[in-house]
């Protein structure tokens, strides 16, 4: 520790201005990256939302469209909230300027609901695509895709979007919760009392 300060208060104004040069390109590449990781998700909202809401299908058999089953509809607001949620968050992250622990806490809660939502909505999903092409014969419920493929294909491309979506929402709380919980001092050293149990340093 003394050898730090020792270097710190030895070093030159033109190594200060390096070092404070370093710190802020690290950071801002930081920002740029983690803008980005915010943006991705809602381009692919949007691709999963528009491909659910066109899906509809008329044919012999009568029609079926998303909005005849109550999972879908909830996939198709879940990934729109996220859209905005992915648009406001990159915004707020491209700005330059210190974090907070209030703006970590909210950046940190905020992903983690969103990571919840999207991921249920891709999960509840996949169960209604699995019952559309298998069906199920304990409750007599025949398999629709025979008679309405494109729209089970159009579900099954939208939901496997949204999977993406919750991979990037994923790594996103991972980022913030680092973020969050770096801000925390690390857990001091701990030493051997005469009982021989372990008591922390303050």
């Amino acid at each position: 520790m003394e050898d730090s300060r020792q270097k710190m208060a030895g070093s030159t104004p033109l190594q200060k201005g390096s070092q404070e040069f370093e710190d802020e390109n690290g950071s801002s590449s930081m920002r740029t990256a983690e803008t980005v990781l915010r943006l991705l998700p809602m381009g692919l909202c949007v691709v999963a939302l528009v491909i659910m809401l066109k899906n509809s299908q008329t044919n012999d058999f009568g029609s079926l469209s998303y909005s005849d089953l109550g999972t879908f509809r909830y996939l198709v607001h879940a990934n729109g909230i996220c859209a905005g949620y992915s648009l406001l968050s990159a915004i707020v992250a491209a700005v330059p300027r210190p974090i907070t622990m209030s703006r970590a806490w909210t950046f940190f809660l905020l992903d983690q609901i969103l990571t919840y939502i999207i991921l249920a909505a891709g999960a509840a999903s996949t169960e209604v695509v699995y019952l559309a092409y298998k069906g199920d014969t304990a409750v007599t419920w025949s398999e629709s895709c025979g008679s309405f493929g494109g729209f089970c294909h159009k579900a099954t491309a939208s939901v496997s979007v949204t999977f993406i979506v919750s991979l990037c929402y994923a790594m996103l709380s991972l980022l913030s919760s680092y973020r969050l919980f770096s801000k925390y001092d690390a857990p001091v050293e701990l030493y051997n009392n005469k009982g021989g149990i372990e008591v922390a340093a303050y």
